[in-house]
């Protein structure tokens, strides 16, 4: 076969620096925004910090897809005549919104758009345990030992490890016999929280009641119960409970509420993570029986060109110019790109207001079905887009704030021909679980009749998965903690 020269043509998609910048913005939380602009001030001479205070921004009413953010007018462009017209173009046609170029600034941070105050760092079970450890009078090998007990502890307070595993674990720096380690375990046991180091919700309850006062009524058959009977109050059998403490209904009474007062997982309060944060992006008002969004300034950074070396493009040596095109061409792309974000984010986020005002009027029982598709459609938008802005993006409403993401889920027919959202039927599952007998609560089958009665079609395990999805316990479980 002899060797030739074909033509081809094809069409490929690529994606434009300027295109790719945008994406990467629209996708950032505000705090992770902040951090990249503050780079990009740091890294380009050509962008500057408009230091001006903003002035105040009405309230965005809702407004069709056209519609963009009222915003200082960034005149730089006409007023800087020392920038040469030969400066590179760049296709900034994904981003050609209309109007003319916008200032944006990095949020300062102020109280009331962000977070007030930083709390002291958190003090997690570990470092509780260990302060209290050195504030206790022991020996140097029985204050390892302790310590090698505190590092093995789970985050609910319990001691996985035995007794022999921590004997080896120290080998290398004492001999510890079996017996020391169980005596040194009591003593952690007595730490606050009370009952933490055991290694059974039986030990546990039971040395959180040995703390109490002897005079404590029901203290000493509630002993009794945790060491023996744990099973039967599981199962809520209070005929053999009562058999096997002799006691009556009303005794029997004061011993469970005795030990439903302790606490199971006495590391559960205290958090091994730090406090996150977060700075809403978008803002729900109701004014005039309407509702409305703006945005929050975090969410609308002012950046200006740096006139005074932009003005130096057209005196500079060849190098140095075109080092400061490029600057200046960068500037004016990340610019546009705040300007595009902060709009889509607007958009979304008036679309969801408008799509869930049953929700703002009436709680998570009103939540209507939503998808991305029906925002995108709204938006003139794909769904790739939509899905980029509600992702770590935050909507402050008179019910709380919310990511985006809440205000999304699928739905359910209902027998008018409507539908009802996955968020709105596991509010009403909760609200009917709040509501119903402790002594007869209700199974996933009578949630379900009850639904379909309320006109929602939905099958028994269809609630059973909104049940788990809220973290509530089947009827069986919370019959036995009723």
């Amino acid at each position: 076969m002899k060797p030739a020269l074909q033509l081809r043509i094809q069409s490929q998609l690529a994606l434009t620096p300027q295109l790719q910048q945008a994406i990467k913005l629209l996708q950032l939380s505000s705090m992770e925004l902040e951090l990249e602009l503050n780079q990009a001030l740091e890294s380009n001479p050509l962008l500057d910090l408009d230091e001006d205070e903003p002035e105040d921004e009405a309230v965005e009413e809702f407004a069709p897809p056209e519609h963009t953010i009222s915003a200082p007018v960034d005149s730089t462009d006409e007023r800087n005549t020392d920038i040469p017209d030969n400066t590179p173009e760049y296709d900034d046609a994904p981003l050609d919104l209309g109007g003319d170029m916008r200032e944006y600034r990095v949020s300062g941070g102020g109280d009331e758009e962000g977070i007030e105050s930083q709390d002291a760092e958190s003090e997690d079970l570990r470092d509780h345990l260990l302060w209290q450890l050195n504030l206790t009078p022991l020996s140097a090998q029985d204050r390892g030992i302790a310590t090698a007990i505190i590092e093995a502890i789970n985050d609910d307070g319990y001691l996985d490890e035995t007794n022999e595993v921590i004997c080896e674990s120290l080998a290398d720096l004492f001999t510890a016999s079996v017996d020391q380690v169980e005596a040194v375990r009591h003593r952690v046991q007595r730490f606050d929280p009370v009952g933490v180091a055991s290694r059974s919700l039986s030990e546990c309850l039971d040395i959180q009641l040995e703390a109490l006062e002897a005079e404590t009524p029901g203290l000493t058959m509630a002993r009794k119960l945790v060491v023996d009977c744990l099973d039967l109050l599981a199962r809520n059998d209070r005929t053999r409970m009562c058999q096997k403490l002799k006691a009556n209904e009303d005794e029997l009474d004061i011993v469970i509420d005795l030990v439903r007062s302790l606490n199971p997982k006495p590391g559960a309060g205290y958090s091994s993570g730090a406090a996150e944060y977060v700075a809403p992006d978008a803002y729900a008002h109701k004014i005039n029986g309407r509702w409305q969004v703006s945005l929050s300034p975090n969410c609308q950074p002012r950046l200006a060109i740096n006139e005074h070396y932009a003005s130096l493009i057209a005196r500079a040596q060849r190098d140095d110019a075109n080092y400061l095109r490029g600057q200046l061409q960068e500037a004016r792309w990340l610019i546009k790109s705040l300007k595009t974000r902060a709009e889509t984010v607007l958009k979304v986020a008036q679309a969801i207001v408008q799509a869930q005002e049953g929700f703002l009027e009436f709680g998570p029982e009103a939540m209507r079905p939503l998808v991305l598709r029906d925002v995108a459609e709204e938006i003139e938008m794909h769904e790739s887009t939509v899905s980029r802005v509600t992702t770590r993006k935050y909507l402050h409403t008179p019910r709380g704030t919310f990511e985006f993401k809440y205000f999304f889920s699928s739905g359910v027919s209902t027998v008018d021909g409507g539908a009802a959202s996955a968020t709105a039927i596991q509010a009403m599952i909760r609200k009917l679980i709040d509501e119903e007998k402790a002594a007869r609560p209700m199974s996933d089958q009578a949630l379900a009749v009850e639904l379909n009665r309320r006109g929602i079609s939905v099958a028994r395990r269809t609630v059973a998965k909104y049940r788990e999805a809220l973290n509530i316990p089947s009827s069986n479980d919370r019959c036995r903690l009723g």
